[in-house]
C-alpha cells in the first residue's frame, strides 16, 4: 500500500461549504429564480475566473460586472462584498484534519480564490491552524487546473508528487494534479471526504 506524507485541499466545497443562494434568497431578499439566475451571471462568467486570478481589483470586477449585466448589478455588488456570509464550516472535516495533522501528515491548501474572499472565508476556520503551507491562486495568479499551480506548490515547501495526495471537487482539477503525478481524489460530499480522511487515519487507504 502506498505511504503518502502529505495532504493537500482544495477549500471550497471540500473544507468548507458554501450557501450562495441562501445568501441571495434569505439574506438579501430574492426569489429563488432570479437568485439562480444571478448566480449563473456570476460563476459561469469568465470575470469570477478573473477574481481568482487578482489580476484586477475587487471593484474593477464588480463594475465589470455591473456593467454586463446592468439589471442584477446592485444584487451582485453587494453578495461580492458581504462574502463572508457564503461560508458554512465543516467542523467535522476540520477536527479530522487536525488527527491527520498529528499522526504527522504534511497538510497543505490549494485553492482558486480571490484574496478578499479568501480572507473573509479562512480569517477563523480552525483549520488555518493546522496547515503546513498554501498556495492559493491569487498569490501567484495561476489557477487550477493550469499545471503551474501545481509545480508551484511542490517546489515552494519541496513536496514528492509521489508522496502527495490530493482532494479537490472539481474533476478538472483532480485531473489537472494527476497530470502532475500527484494522486488524486475527487470530493462528491462532506461525507465521501470524512470516508477518505477516516481510511487514511486507519491506515487502509488506497487509490485504485
Amino acid at each position: 500500500m502506498k505511504k503518502y506524507k502529505n495532504i493537500i485541499f482544495d477549500v471550497g466545497d471540500v473544507l468548507l461549504d458554501y450557501r450562495w443562494k441562501e445568501m441571495l434568497v434569505d439574506d438579501y431578499g430574492l426569489d429563488e429564480k432570479t437568485a439562480e439566475i444571478v448566480g449563473n451571471e456570476m460563476f459561469d462568467d469568465p470575470l469570477w475566473h478573473e477574481m481568482d486570478l487578482w489580476n484586477m481589483t475587487e471593484e474593477e470586477i464588480i463594475c465589470g460586472f455591473e456593467k454586463k449585466y446592468p439589471e442584477h448589478g446592485a444584487y451582485i455588488r453587494w453578495f461580492i462584498t458581504h462574502g463572508e456570509g457564503m461560508k458554512v464550516s465543516r467542523p467535522k472535516v476540520w477536527e479530522k484534519l487536525r488527527l491527520l495533522k498529528k499522526q504527522g501528515y504534511g497538510i497543505y491548501l490549494l485553492s482558486n480564490y480571490p484574496e478578499s474572499l479568501f480572507v473573509k472565508h479562512t480569517k477563523d476556520a480552525d483549520f488555518m491552524k493546522d496547515i503546513d503551507g498554501a498556495v492559493v491562486s491569487y498569490m501567484i495568479h495561476k489557477t487550477k487546473p493550469d499545471r503551474e499551480i501545481y509545480e508551484y506548490l511542490l517546489e515552494q515547501y519541496q513536496l514528492k508528487a509521489e508522496e502527495s495526495l490530493f482532494f479537490d471537487d472539481r474533476k478538472e482539477n483532480v485531473e489537472g494534479a494527476i497530470a502532475c503525478g500527484i494522486d488524486s481524489r475527487q470530493v462528491f460530499s462532506q461525507e465521501s471526504l470524512l470516508e477518505y480522511m477516516d481510511a487514511i487515519l486507519n491506515g487502509g487507504f488506497e487509490i485504485e
